[in-house]
């Protein structure tokens, strides 16, 4: 049985949480495969809003059993306040809810370290969400991290505390103004780590590869878009881990001949949180109205998203980085009400005009190419079938399949579950 991905195609914030959630009943297991709880998704059903950060977005469904794998970093207090959040909910985490013995932890300082790192970039600072993330993954590969599995051993705290003091003198090395109580956020630490202790820790990769020959389906679920990629996105305005298809071989153990399909999310328009480059940002009236309708807050920091045309340049990029075999399309409901839509299909990149995503995409050496299209006055959130779609939309969507070679297999016109049309 071939494990499915599904994949953000844009900066992330596409709505991967919504479409696992809908995908859900299909599948045995829902692994996640890289990132941190710098990552939310809003999953919307019974009139009730959930933001989950670390924990997968199957977790609502009663048959599905939730991995975090080992290309994950935990952060155990944002674990156990999921579980805490989600207890009212009487979901049986012990039974649903599994982790990898090789996925690293986030440590107290390591989210010291992530500020005191920001704050001296000043104006250069890249946004991160101060979750700690980008300092674990380093400790990750300079072979000095924490895992979950180390919590089974008698002198994990050993290696806690050693770990800990290397940060604090790091953080002195930053000489900047870092205001902590390292002991108040260690007794919320450990106590965290009780609870995390309450869940069972697997072999993951092995888990996995007997599923598998049990003919059990599996979706691994990514984190972040595939333009944070720490490879393959805008870097340095990037995440720490691999966000693209590759990202689930490393971060789960899965071979690359055991993918099957691979479900590419993207915004019917794009957005962004945080600093880098955005070709197709918008300054102007379209923009707010987007960011207002959209309802563009970051699920996890509540920062506002940047707002602009689709990139079709960006999007076909990576499409082709994903090996991409279906596609949903997300928030085609934010743009109705637009008298014409436009499109990014090309690049002036340096006095010529490109059609591929180049190494430099700043605002000084790139300006988008536009294609315009005529909007739809017609509310979506209430269509139920794909015959009910306006002319105009149906023209966007084929646009956009012909250009990428890739059908658009659901279209979401509004965030509960209910709202979504499969074509």
């Amino acid at each position: 049985m071939a494990v499915d991905l599904l994949l953000g195609l844009q900066w992330g914030d596409e709505g991967k949480g919504k479409i696992v959630d809908v995908l859900t009943s299909k599948y045995n297991i829902i692994a996640r495969f890289q990132g941190g709880p710098n990552a939310g998704h809003t999953l919307e059903f019974d009139g009730i809003k959930h933001v989950l950060h670390t924990i997968p977005s199957g977790i609502f469904h009663p048959e599905a059993i939730n991995l975090v794998g080992n290309g994950v970093v935990i952060d155990p207090v944002i674990f156990s306040r999921e579980m805490d959040n989600l207890s009212k909910f009487d979901l049986d985490f012990k039974k649903k809810l599994k982790i990898s013995r090789k996925a690293h932890l986030i440590l107290p300082t390591h989210r010291l370290l992530d500020a005191a790192s920001e704050a001296a970039k000043g104006k250069a600072k890249i946004g991160s969400t101060l979750k700690g993330i980008g300092p674990t993954y380093m400790d990750k590969t300079g072979r000095n991290g924490i895992r979950v599995g180390d919590l089974e051993l008698s002198d994990w705290k050993t290696k806690y505390r050693n770990l800990a003091d290397k940060h604090e003198a790091m953080i002195g090395f930053y000489n900047v103004d870092v205001q902590y109580n390292l002991k108040e956020l260690e007794a919320e630490f450990f106590e965290a780590i009780g609870a995390l202790k309450s869940l069972e820790f697997i072999d993951s990769e092995e888990y996995l590869h007997q599923a598998q020959k049990d003919n059990k389906s599996i979706l691994a679920e990514g984190a972040q878009g595939s333009l944070l990629d720490i490879d393959f996105g805008t870097y340095p305005f990037v995440t720490s881990s691999n966000t693209t298809a590759a990202g689930a071989c490393t971060g789960l153990g899965v071979a690359p001949n055991q993918i099957g399909e691979v479900f590419g999310i993207f915004k019917a328009y794009t957005t962004r949180v945080g600093s880098g480059p955005f070709p197709t940002e918008l300054f102007d009236k379209d923009g707010e109205k987007m960011a207002h309708v959209g309802r563009e807050f970051g699920a996890t920091t509540g920062r506002p998203r940047r707002c602009g045309w689709l990139d079709m340049v960006a999007l076909k990029y990576a499409v082709q980085v994903n090996g991409v075999t279906q596609l949903i399309m997300m928030k085609a409901d934010v743009l109705s009400g637009f008298k014409e839509l436009k499109v990014c299909t090309a690049y002036n990149y340096r006095g010529k005009q490109v059609t591929h995503f180049p190494f430099n995409v700043e605002h000084e050496n790139v300006t988008p190419v536009y294609t315009v299209f005529k909007g739809w006055e017609q509310d979506l959130t209430k269509l139920t079938k794909a015959s009910e779609l306006p002319e105009e939309l149906n023209d966007y969507i084929q646009f956009i399949e012909k250009e990428l070679e890739i059908p658009i297999k659901i279209v979401s016109v509004g965030p509960d579950r209910l709202q979504t049309i499969n074509r």
